[in-house]
């Protein structure tokens, strides 16, 4: 829907730590603390009138994000620092607004998307990370690298996706184009990087716990494509831990113009951490 003439469409960067938060989404039959709850109750304060906001991608609990992408249509007049700096002063530590524009009235945070990008990170390590816990998925058992990007490759392209699905998904259609995914390693975290034009609920979380199935030594690289055939979510395997998910990435067309954000999320473990 597009704004009136004397609305403004803004469009904000967000980042957020989702360790506290019950998913983006907020509640309306069981409240609940999620990150749009406290993002559109700081800009109203800002605005001085209620904000209701739309995000590019709908997170899970416990999900991070280092670039969401969010708009809302105001008829307030605000400066771009009260917009980030202003916000951010009734935001909680673990949420922030990173930047913000003012755009064509025919943006929308999740319709005008063309692709979103996730990474999803492991700690690889026989003993577990004290201060990163909430931040990364442990996985003590030494994993192949080579086998899961192997694996990986049979699930790139446009593919029905009903195996790697949560049974609560409410898409109508399981179909996604995985433009890729890519595993790479630094000393003891390693780093899945999948991007593709929309994820079905708990799509990347499931992808991990296969490809981690199979880095294990549990399963043969081919497996991935025989639970990517199957068409079942019986057929998967368990669904990994949201702790180690973060929206890093959403892509807009040009004509848009909005800020770019470095990939994140800025993390640093020494080879021998």
């Amino acid at each position: 829907m597009e704004c009136s003439e004397d609305q403004h469409r803004i469009v904000l960067g967000v980042e957020y730590h989702g360790a506290q938060y019950h998913g983006w989404q907020r509640q309306k039959l069981d409240p609940v603390t999620t990150v749009q709850g406290e993002l559109e109750k700081a800009l109203s304060k800002i605005a001085a009138s209620e904000i209701k906001t739309v995000c590019a991608g709908r997170t899970d609990a416990g999900v991070h994000a280092t670039a969401q992408v969010v708009h809302f249509d105001t008829t307030q007049k605000r400066s771009d620092k009260a917009w980030t700096q202003g916000v951010n002063t009734h935001l909680p530590d673990d949420i922030s607004v990173r930047w913000m524009a003012e755009t064509d009235p025919s943006f929308h945070a999740r319709f005008s998307a063309t692709a979103r990008r996730y990474r999803y990170l492991i700690f690889n390590h026989p003993n577990k990370h004290a201060l990163f816990q909430d931040a990364v998925t442990w996985v003590y058992r030494p994993l192949d690298l080579a086998r899961m990007q192997k694996a990986a490759s049979y699930l790139e392209g446009k593919h029905d996706f009903t195996s790697f699905r949560a049974s609560a998904c409410q898409a109508k259609s399981p179909v996604r184009d995985l433009q890729s995914v890519r595993l790479y390693r630094a000393g003891s975290l390693i780093v899945l990087d999948v991007q593709a034009n929309a994820f079905l609920q708990h799509m990347v979380r499931n992808i991990a716990g296969v490809l981690i199935d199979i880095g294990s030594g549990k399963h043969d690289p081919k497996w991935a494509k025989t639970v990517l055939d199957a068409k079942d979510r019986r057929d998967g395997a368990v669904t990994a831990s949201a702790k180690g998910l973060y929206l890093v990435a959403v892509e807009y067309p040009e004509r848009f113009q909005l800020p770019e954000t470095p990939l994140g999320p800025f993390l640093v473990h020494s080879s021998d951490c």
